[in-house]
């Protein structure tokens, strides 16, 4: 899949359902204009945060920050170029 027609000033909207069988961008949520990504980590002491750092980084090839939403699930992530 190729998330780039998805980011936006550098920014790229997710949905992450923490605690799933893998790391795995499964679809576009057209409603909330983000992207479905299940997250193997679980969502606490900042586990899966820094997991959906870790897999945006490896994906883009780029260093990636969460700029809102450390403790929703719904995160605005900032594209550092």
């Amino acid at each position: 899949m190729d998330i780039s027609q998805y980011i936006k000033n550098n920014r790229l909207a997710i949905l992450v359902r923490a605690n799933s069988p893998k790391n795995e961008i499964i679809g576009y949520d057209a409603e909330k204009q983000a992207l479905r990504v299940n997250i193997e980590a679980e969502p606490e002491k900042g586990k899966a945060n820094k997991e959906v750092i870790k897999f945006f980084t490896k994906l883009l090839k780029k260093k990636v920050i969460i700029k809102s939403g450390l403790t929703s699930k719904n995160k605005i992530l900032e594209i550092v170029r």
